[in-house]
């Protein structure tokens, strides 16, 4: 097959996923299925390969991530019923204090939507939200921006988030690490300008919720909530883990080879930090019985499920065009662009604001920029973690209409569209397009 046909068939399978998911409202998991069978046919491979190629691109994206997704779900799911985010978000707002509320949310968001889903994370921040901006005369719609800008900044870039997880996966990534270290620290500068952007602009507009519940009320609702060292460890022990793992391989052998070595290297495989993750997370379930467990992890299981198939599907399609090797033709393209970490930034943007969900942009990107990285020069661990990067940085931009994150922020913060629109869009496209140039910067220092 000559190159450009190649490039015309996966442009073709690509615009199949934009359209079957947005117009169509078609399942993620099915139009990636269905868009790798339709790759595979019109590149013309072996009619007998075809099957085997697609299920084991499923089958080897679930052996390296299938467990730490299920168990950053868990982890997650605990922490939303446990009210443990609301410690949080109550001990982040008791050290920034309440006159900075919007900095206090932009935290809480960015802390909380590590494990939790920012669709999630925003409807059970929502009453402490609208409970702080009537405690400190703050516009309603400029703390939604504050907490919707900060839930999203590592909601697409840190891990153990799937989106993330999924995207380093289809780049073969092992040091997860990594990848946290770099989303924790490229995601602050799409914070801060979330953040400045909810206090310069969206606090000129109004909210058309009236909410007369208090700030004390709120926390009274909540009941005895977990203690912070509870509430934060399931999140930070699995971190310190993976880093003394990483230490514990450190040219050197700072912790020599002996039992203490061998068992940081194992605590730090991101299966096993994340396991360990999940056992404190079972110390903030108030009464450990049958019912109240099994309830909360089924409901984990459930939601789980779902991210599973469509990051699986996502490695299915990846392995598709692995096979097809398009990606030889485009990397000798598209590399005398000279635009380097810019395009995976650019590809990632193009499918989020066309389809909406910023999981299928980090997997849809992701899987197409694997067979590019050798001849775009991105072959060491940290120019495929900027990669990583990149594609979460596009994948921010930008929320609107077609993205139900969108919708959950315009309804719980009490905007009408045109509101959200000048609000909530606007401050995801600032938020990327700070991201790419962060990523950028960092690409000139470390590569």
């Amino acid at each position: 097959m000559s190159g450009p046909y190649l490039v015309f068939v996966l442009l073709l399978a690509i615009v199949f996923i934009v359209v079957t998911t947005s117009k169509f409202k078609l399942n993620p998991f099915l139009a990636l299925i269905f868009a790798s069978y339709l790759l595979a046919f019109a590149a013309k491979l072996p009619y007998d390969k075809i099957t085997t190629i697609i299920t084991q691109g499923f089958g080897n994206t679930l052996t390296n991530i299938g467990i730490v997704i299920i168990a950053g779900v868990i982890i997650g799911t605990i922490l939303e019923k446990s009210g443990a985010a609301i410690k949080m978000a109550e001990t982040v707002i008791k050290l920034v204090g309440e006159k900075r509320p919007t900095l206090a949310m932009s935290i809480i968001g960015y802390i909380v939507s590590i494990p939790v889903f920012c669709d999630s994370g925003f409807v059970i921040l929502t009453p402490l939200n609208k409970a702080l901006a009537k405690k400190t005369k703050t516009s309603l719609v400029a703390m939604s921006i504050a907490l919707s800008t900060g839930l999203y900044a590592t909601h697409v870039l840190v891990p153990p988030t799937p989106g993330p997880i999924a995207a380093a996966s289809n780049l073969e990534l092992t040091n997860i690490l990594l990848v946290i270290v770099f989303g924790l620290i490229l995601s602050i500068p799409a914070l801060i300008v979330g953040n400045v952007y909810a206090n310069k602009v969206a606090s000129k507009y109004s909210s058309n919720i009236t909410d007369d519940v208090s700030y004390e009320e709120v926390m009274k609702n909540y009941g005895k909530l977990p203690s912070a060292w509870k509430s934060f460890a399931p999140i930070v022990v699995p971190i310190i883990l993976m880093a003394l793992g990483s230490i514990a391989k450190f040219p050197g052998d700072p912790f020599g080879k002996g039992l203490i070595f061998k068992l940081f290297v194992f605590l730090g495989t991101p299966v096993n930090a994340l396991l360990f993750g999940m056992f404190f997370a079972f110390l903030l379930i108030p009464n450990v019985d049958k019912e109240t467990k099994n309830k909360w992890i089924q409901e984990a299981m459930k939601d789980s499920a779902m991210i599973l198939i469509i990051t699986a599907a996502g490695g299915s399609l990846g392995n598709v065009i692995k096979e097809i090797k398009v990606g030889e033709y485009l990397g000798q393209t598209l590399a005398g662009l000279n635009i380097g970490i810019i395009l995976p930034f650019i590809i990632a943007a193009a499918i989020k604001t066309a389809q909406g969900s910023s999981t299928v942009s980090l997997l849809t990107t992701s899987a197409l920029m694997l067979p590019l990285l050798p001849t775009l020069g991105f072959t060491s661990e940290v120019a495929r973690v900027l990669v990583v990067m990149a594609i979460g940085a596009g994948a921010m931009t930008v929320s609107h209409a077609n993205d139900s994150y969108f919708w959950v922020v315009s309804q719980f913060g009490g905007m009408d569209v045109k509101t959200a629109y000048k609000t909530q869009t606007v401050a995801t496209l600032l938020m990327g397009i700070v991201t790419i140039i962060s990523v950028y910067i960092a690409s000139l220092i470390l590569l």
